[in-house]
């Protein structure tokens, strides 16, 4: 059986092999560990002028992204 190289794949790619192949326990490793790292990624602050377009251009990027799959 050949090594599935994860870190090729993009994100939309992992999140698909996962969903076909749900026993894979390092696939759903490296999933978890790529949605950690963007979970504490700061979008704005409270007092910034923009503060409202840059969160809900983010609201539109993740509602993107899920009808995507």
């Amino acid at each position: 059986m050949s090594q599935v190289n994860y870190t090729a794949m993009t994100d939309k790619e992992l999140k698909q092999y996962l969903l076909n192949h749900r026993n894979d326990k390092n696939a759903l490793t490296v999933y978890l560990e790529r949605r950690h790292q963007g979970a504490n990624s700061v979008i704005t602050t409270v007092d910034d002028p923009d503060f409202d377009a840059k969160i809900q251009a983010v609201i539109r990027q993740q509602m993107n992204e899920i009808s995507e799959i």
